[in-house]
C-alpha cells in the first residue's frame, strides 16, 4: 500500500519578487476528491487526530498524470510595458473627442423614434392604436440591436450565462485505514479491529482481509459470537450468546450450526444433539422448562422418526412421530396405568387399536379421532367380520410394541455432545484472546498501533 503524502512547504519571503504573485494551486476535481487517513504501520500519520485529514487526490493511473482544471482564482495581472509620455494637451483633446463622439451617437439612436411620431401621416389613411403599438415595437427592437451592436462594453450588450443545471458533485469517500482505491474488504493480515455500518463490530483474526482464525463478532444490541471462523463465516466451533438469554455451544459449518451442539433457549428449553444447516437434524434431546422431555429423531427442526416423550404428568409414549406429532404406531402409558397400543394420526387415536384399562379390561376396535367408534371381541365366529377385524387390530398392536422397543433403543449422543460443548468453550477463550489483542492495537502509543477499520 503506497501513500503519497502532501506536505506544502513554505517558500522563503524573499522567493519571489513583490509585484509577481505566485501562481494560484491548482484546483483538485471534485469526483475524485478523498479524506483519507493512512493505516500503514510503518508510516507515521501526517497529523495528529484532532487535527483535519490531508486531501488527496485519487489517480486512476500512475502513469499517466491528470491535467487539472482550470483554477478558479484570478489570475495574476500582466505587465504593461509603459509606452512613451506624450504631450499632456494631446492627450485631454482626444479624451475629449472620445467622449463626445460616444455622448452624440447615444443621444442619436435614442431619437430615432421621436422621428416616427414626428413625421406627417396622409389623412386618407386612417390610425389605429394596434398599427402604432406593432411600429413602436418594431422600433424599439431596432433601438436595441442597434446599441448592441454599437456599445459593446455596455453589460446588457453581453451573453449572459443562464444556470441551467448546478453540476452535481461526487460525494466525499471516507477511507479510514486504507488507501483511497482499496474496497471494503482491505487485504491485511493480522489482529484487527473492524466496524461496520449498521453497528457490529468484529475484533479478532484477519487473513487477506476476511474473517479468519479466532475472533469475536459483536451484534449491534442483540448478541455476539465467540470462536472460529473461515472465510468471513463461522467454520469450526463457536459460542452464541443473545440478548434475551439463549445460547448455543458448539460445531458450525459455512456459518450455519452443523454438527453437535446444545442450544438453551430463553425460555429455559434445552436441546442437545445434532445439528444440520442450522437446524436440530439427527439424534437429540429436547429437555423442555416444565420437565417433559423427548429423546429421538428429529428431522428439520421438528420431531420426526422414532422417539420417547416423557410428559411433566407422567405420562409417556414410545413409538413414531411424524411432523412434530405422533403419527403412525406407537404406545401411550398413563400416569394411572391405563395403555394404549395401535395406530396414530396427527397426534389422536385413529385406525386400528386396543385400549388396556388397568385393571386388567381391554377394549379393541376401530378408533376415530381418538374416540372407539367400532367394538371387537375376543368370542369370534370363524369366517364372520368380527374375527378379520380382531386379528387386524392384534397386529396393530403387535407394530406398536415393535415401534416402542426400537424408540428406546435409538444411540445416545451424549458423549458427542460433551465433547463438541467442551471444544466450543476452549474456542471461545482463543476467540477472547485474539479480540484482545486487536483492540490493543487500537490503544494510543502503542509501538504496533493500527486504526480502526470502518466498513
Amino acid at each position: 500500500m503506497h501513500h503519497h503524502h502532501h506536505h506544502p512547504a513554505a517558500a522563503p519571503e524573499s522567493a519571489a519578487p513583490a509585484t509577481d504573485p505566485p501562481p494560484p494551486p491548482p484546483v483538485l476535481d471534485p469526483s475524485s476528491l478523498r479524506i483519507h487517513i493512512p493505516s500503514s504501520p510503518h508510516h507515521a500519520l501526517p497529523s495528529t487526530p484532532h487535527k483535519r485529514p490531508v486531501v488527496m487526490t485519487s489517480s486512476s493511473s500512475s502513469s499517466t498524470p491528470t491535467r487539472p482544471s482550470p483554477s478558479p482564482f484570478t489570475p495574476p495581472r500582466r505587465r504593461k510595458v509603459p509606452a512613451p509620455a506624450a504631450p499632456a494637451g494631446a492627450a485631454a483633446a482626444r479624451h475629449l473627442l472620445r467622449c463626445l463622439h460616444l455622448r452624440l451617437r447615444i443621444l442619436l439612436l435614442i431619437s430615432l423614434p421621436s422621428l416616427y411620431f414626428l413625421s406627417p401621416t396622409p389623412a386618407i389613411l386612417p390610425r389605429s392604436l394596434l398599427a402604432d403599438f406593432l411600429s413602436a415595437a418594431a422600433f424599439s427592437c431596432a433601438l436595441l440591436l442597434l446599441l448592441c451592436l454599437s456599445l459593446p462594453r455596455l453589460p446588457f450588450a453581453l451573453p449572459l450565462p443562464l444556470p441551467l443545471r448546478r453540476a452535481r458533485r461526487s460525494p466525499i469517500l471516507w477511507s479510514i485505514g486504507s488507501s483511497p482505491s482499496a474496497s471494503a474488504t482491505t487485504p491485511t493480515t493480522g489482529h484487527f479491529v473492524q466496524v461496520y455500518s449498521n453497528g457490529d463490530v468484529y475484533e479478532g483474526q484477519f487473513h487477506r482481509g476476511r474473517c479468519t482464525g479466532s475472533g469475536v463478532y459483536y451484534y449491534y444490541m442483540s448478541g455476539r459470537y465467540e470462536g472460529d471462523w473461515v472465510d468471513g463465516k463461522y467454520d469450526g466451533f463457536g459460542v452464541e450468546t443473545w440478548a434475551r438469554g439463549s445460547r448455543y455451544r458448539g460445531q458450525y459449518r459455512q456459518g450455519l450450526r452443523h454438527g453437535y451442539g446444545v442450544y438453551r433457549f430463553y425460555t429455559g428449553d434445552v436441546y442437545a444433539g445434532e445439528w444440520s444447516n442450522g437446524q436440530s437434524h439427527g439424534y437429540g434431546v429436547h429437555t423442555c422448562e416444565d420437565g417433559s422431555r423427548y429423546i429421538g429423531e428429529f428431522k428439520r427442526g421438528v420431531k420426526h422418526g422414532l422417539g420417547h416423550y416423557h410428559f411433566r404428568n407422567g405420562d409417556t409414549y414410545a413409538g413414531e412421530y411424524f411432523a412434530d406429532r405422533m403419527h403412525g404406531f406407537g404406545i401411550y402409558s398413563f400416569a394411572n396405568g391405563h395403555r394404549y397400543e395401535g395406530a396414530w394420526h396427527e397426534g389422536r387415536r385413529q385406525g386400528l387399536g386396543m385400549y388396556s384399562f388397568r385393571n386388567g379390561e381391554t377394549q379393541a376396535g376401530h378408533w376415530q379421532n381418538g374416540v372407539l367408534d367400532t367394538l371387537s371381541t375376543q368370542n369370534f365366529v370363524p369366517g364372520s367380520p368380527i374375527a378379520v377385524n380382531h386379528s387386524k387390530v392384534l397386529n396393530a398392536v403387535q407394530e406398536a410394541r415393535r415401534a416402542g422397543e426400537k424408540a428406546y433403543d435409538i444411540p445416545r449422543v451424549d458423549d458427542k455432545v460433551n465433547r463438541a460443548v467442551a471444544a466450543a468453550n476452549k474456542a471461545a477463550n482463543a476467540a477472547r484472546v485474539a479480540a484482545v489483542k486487536a483492540a490493543q492495537k487500537r490503544i494510543p502509543n502503542n509501538g504496533d498501533d493500527l486504526p480502526l477499520s470502518v466498513v
